[in-house]
Parts: C-alpha cells; sequence; structure tokens
C-alpha cells in the first residue's frame, strides 16, 4: 500500500522533529500519526531538493509542497497555478509607488492562467502574516505637527522611550543644533562618522524642523540623511509649520522635492492642537 499524502504542516513537523530533536523515524510517526514509511518517503522526498534545515522562512506551504511533490497529478481540465515569489513581490512594495495591483499586472502577464487579483492578494496577505515582526516592519515615519507648547517633543521623546524599551536604537536631535554640529564636524574629521550614525540608528527624532529656512550645506546634510534611512530606517519629525510649507522652507526646488519625496510619502501625520501645556503648568505653579 502506497504511503499516504502528508500536510504540509506534518511534513514540517517531520523535518523538525528529525532535524532539530533526531528523533527515531517510528517515533516520529507516532508523534503525526502516520505510516513510518510516510516519514521515510518525506524524508527522501526532502534529501532530492536543494531545500536544507532550517526551512527558509519565506518559503510557503505552496512552494514547499511544489518541491516535495514536483510530479504531482493535477485534476483534469485544470492546471496547477504558478506560485509567486512571495519574498520577492514583498521587496518589491517596499520601492516607491509599487502597489500590489502592479505586481500582478507583471505576474499575469508572465502566467495569464495564474491567480486572479483577489486571491493574489489574499495569499500575498495570508504570507505576510507569517513573516516574524522584525521582518514585518515598515519603518514609516510620523509627522507631528502643531502650534508651541502643545506637546509635540513631549510625544516624540514618549514614543522614542517605548522605542528604547523595546531594545531599538534612538537618537533624539534638535534640528537647529545638529546643523550647527554637522557644520563643525566637518573641519574637525567627525563629518562621516556623526551622519553614518544618523542613518544607522532604528529611530531618528527630529525636533523644531522649520524655524529658520535651510541653507545650502543644511539642505545638502539634511538630503544625504534622510537617503540613507529612506525606507530602512523610522524617522519622527515634530514642526510648528504646516506640511504644505514645507516645501518653500527647503528653498531650493530640487532639494525640496527630493527630501520631502522620502519623508512624506511614507508617513503617518498628526496635527496637534490646544493650548500650550507650558502657559497652563505655570498657570498652575503660580496659584500655587
Amino acid at each position: 500500500m502506497p504511503a499516504e499524502r502528508t500536510t504540509m504542516r506534518q511534513v514540517r513537523e517531520v523535518l523538525r522533529l528529525k532535524f532539530v530533536g533526531g528523533v527515531p523515524i517510528r517515533e516520529i510517526a507516532r508523534r503525526i500519526g502516520v505510516a513510518a514509511s510516510t516519514v521515510r518517503v518525506t524524508l527522501k522526498r526532502f534529501q532530492t531538493t536543494s531545500l536544507s534545515w532550517p526551512l527558509p522562512e519565506e518559503l510557503t506551504d505552496a512552494a514547499l509542497e511544489a518541491r516535495l511533490f514536483p510530479d504531482a497529478g493535477t485534476k483534469q481540465g485544470r492546471r496547477r497555478q504558478v506560485e509567486p515569489d512571495w519574498a520577492s513581490i514583498h521587496r518589491e512594495l517596499k520601492r516607491k509607488h509599487v502597489t500590489l495591483s502592479i505586481l500582478w499586472d507583471e505576474y499575469i502577464e508572465r502566467d495569464p492562467e495564474g491567480y486572479r487579483y483577489s486571491r493574489f492578494c489574499e495569499l500575498y496577505r495570508s504570507w505576510e502574516s507569517k513573516l516574524s515582526v522584525t521582518m514585518r516592519q515598515t519603518h514609516d515615519n510620523l509627522i507631528l505637527c502643531g502650534p508651541t507648547g502643545v506637546g509635540k517633543s513631549w510625544l516624540a521623546s514618549a514614543l522614542g522611550h517605548k522605542a528604547c524599551r523595546d531594545n531599538r536604537s534612538v537618537l533624539y536631535q534638535r534640528i537647529p543644533k545638529l546643523f550647527a554640529d554637522l557644520a563643525l564636524a566637518r573641519g574637525d574629521g567627525r563629518y562621516a562618522r556623526i551622519l553614518r550614525a544618523l542613518g544607522g540608528v532604528q529611530l531618528l527624532i527630529l525636533d523644531d524642523w522649520g524655524l529658520e529656512p535651510l541653507d545650502a550645506t543644511a539642505r545638502h546634510d539634511l538630503l544625504e540623511i534622510i537617503e540613507e534611512r529612506y525606507g530602512r530606517r523610522s524617522t519622527i519629525i515634530t514642526s510648528q509649520i504646516p506640511g504644505d510649507k514645507w516645501h518653500d522652507l527647503i528653498g531650493d526646488p530640487t532639494y525640496a522635492d527630493a527630501i520631502l519625496d522620502r519623508i512624506v510619502h511614507n508617513a503617518h501625520r498628526i496635527n496637534l492642537a490646544g493650548h500650550s501645556l507650558r502657559r497652563s503648568r505655570a498657570s498652575k505653579t503660580s496659584k500655587e
């Protein structure tokens, strides 16, 4: 009697028990409720593939099944869909203006009988949900706008504190002081080191953006920082100036387009309003 076809969950468990626990074949069969011959066939099929343990995290059940059973038959009149490369699709989605709709168009052009768009999206979301938290990070930015004293810096610092508690590196910089420090660093040899630190930290908080227009050197420095972080790290920016005025604030249209394109399009925005918290604290102190 031929060995029964196993589910991919069972296959993964067979491989785990064999390669991690060193469990004998009969014991593996007993634990997962299949015949010993099924375990042997599964291990033999695995050895004929180019896969190794541990399995790649992005390997879907469908892709694993296709590697283990390349000769599997399909129902008459039906065709097995070509499984998209979900890991590649996930990477492409991080690029500017790339959407699932665009990637599906490319996929269906290569394979006209592939998954329909709704099924394509469903399968991608299912694949994405199985990624680790680290791999799922989208590295979005956050823009906090509002008048002075409403708590922009406080909120940014609170988010930075939470990131520190989550074991992530955080750096806080007031923008006027940052550009002054970078100007001095050009003269004493620290410039490249400071830029690497600004580009490499997992969360960068830039406080008090827009207190004064940027000169040519500051524009260049800001573009270098933002370019290094784009799509790889998150940035929080606080400002009293509304976002639609930032283009004029930067000054040079070419630099403004390049900088804002990398900051704004993947940013969440929070507009704060209300009375100054500093004024409220001062009133409370005077009453006491």
